[in-house]
């Protein structure tokens, strides 16, 4: 089933137009992909900026910092290590 599309005139300077050309050839894509896909990763960065501004507008940094300073809790086991890959 195709989604719905549609169209929009874009003016472009011809400096990025030719880039964007350029770079759509070198992916193997065409202008319109290149230019859909580069909205849709835009959409989705400002989309994680706002997630992570909200999440940090919920926070409660003073309970964060009673966690951080608290005696309890047990030492790190062995398999609690972080492995660079490879080793």
């Amino acid at each position: 089933m195709k989604r719905p599309q549609s169209t929009y005139p874009l003016r472009l300077p011809h400096s990025i137009k030719a880039e964007v050309e350029r770079r759509a050839a070198a992916d193997g894509t065409s202008v319109n992909q290149f230019i859909a896909t580069a909205v849709a990763e835009k959409l989705a960065a400002m989309g994680t900026a706002e997630f992570f501004a909200e999440r940090r507008n919920r926070a409660d940094f003073d309970a964060f910092d009673r966690l951080m300073r608290r005696k309890t809790g047990e030492p790190p086991r062995p398999d609690d290590t972080i492995c660079e890959p490879g080793l």
